[in-house]
């Protein structure tokens, strides 16, 4: 009898206890936030040093949709976006398989874009999704697929400190140029309740005559904070965003022994007070404040409902996200 008291407490004490130190450390990890947040509200990247790109394309290269057999999709993100001087490989995708070739490589094949046709590797924050896979979060690594092959003299910048062979990866914090026309918000920190402390930066390209088009990786550091680092940053009007921002209200696109994750995994909230549709129509009002041009949600990590509402809201200025079309702005 004793026994089984025994183990009946510790069958209720244990997973009780992980559940009040994951609560504790969400709590805290908030509060950091915050107070990272508003001591880098003067962030700002300094007059005249942007410049400008008079041409932009967005391709991307691996999200959940695409309307041609020979591509693949997968919960992950990887574009090329290219500029007037530069071309940057914008996240390297999910290959939760560990395949070789990926994903990502297989279609860069089939797009027939080569490893050399990028000078530029922009990671926009350390999640399997966004790294080529879990083993390589865990080593704060990046590959194109199951073994990192060679990059050499390739530029990269990440949001916290990253290693890859043979390259010296930048780890940016403050809003930054990377090429003429061409910078990182820096990076922005949100407390995830599964995840835990997540440090994402975005990419800002300042288009001529237009304004900035944001590219955004999952959007953990929520929307109202990256356009208003964006704003504070650069202070040059919003044209454009293309990205994943992490709405998924009525599904997940990844699913872990039949149950959707993202609903409950990457949100920024209590796992048991996901978003709803409420928080989403917030969102999108919010950028439409801003009168947008261009927006672009990614599927990967976004329900189709809330495509829909995106979708019927921005109406012409909306554009879909399929692997191999590209987005020239």
């Amino acid at each position: 009898m004793t026994q089984i008291i025994f183990i009946s407490f510790i069958t209720i004490a244990v997973p009780f206890s992980l559940w009040l130190v994951l609560l504790i450390r969400f709590k805290r990890g908030k509060t950091r936030a915050d107070r990272y947040w508003n001591q880098s509200q003067n962030w700002k990247l300094k007059p005249n040093n942007l410049g400008t790109t008079k041409t932009l394309e967005i391709l991307p290269l691996i999200d959940w949709y695409t309307n041609r057999s020979s591509l693949m999709v997968e919960a992950g993100v990887s574009y090329l976006v290219k500029t007037d001087e530069t071309a940057i490989l914008f996240d390297v995708g999910y290959n939760s398989e560990q395949r070789d070739p990926s994903p990502l490589l297989n279609n860069m094949k089939e797009l027939e874009i080569e490893i050399d046709d990028f000078d530029t590797i922009f990671i926009s924050h350390n999640h399997p999704d966004h790294v080529g896979g879990t083993k390589y979060m865990r080593r704060k690594s990046f590959s194109l697929t199951s073994h990192q092959i060679e990059l050499k003299g390739k530029k990269v910048y990440t949001p916290v400190p990253m290693s890859y062979p043979n390259l010296k990866p930048i780890c940016i914090e403050k809003p930054t140029q990377i090429a003429k026309g061409i910078a990182s918000i820096g990076t922005i920190p949100n407390q995830l309740f599964f995840l835990g402390w997540t440090m994402e930066q975005s990419l800002a390209c300042n288009v001529e005559g237009k304004g900035i088009v944001l590219v955004v990786g999952c959007g953990h550091q929520t929307l109202p904070r990256i356009l208003q680092r964006t704003e504070n940053a650069f202070e040059v009007p919003l044209f454009g965003l293309v990205g994943g921002l992490h709405y998924p209200v009525s599904s997940g696109r990844d699913k872990v022994m039949g149950i959707e994750i993202e609903k409950f995994v990457g949100t920024g909230k209590l796992p048991w007070r996901p978003i709803t549709m409420d928080e989403v129509e917030e969102n999108i009002e919010f950028l439409k404040a801003r009168n947008p041009k261009v927006v672009a949600l990614s599927a990967h990590d976004s329900c189709d409902a809330s495509l829909a509402a995106f979708r019927n809201t921005f109406g012409d200025a909306y554009r879909e996200i399929r692997v191999g079309e590209r987005i020239i702005i």
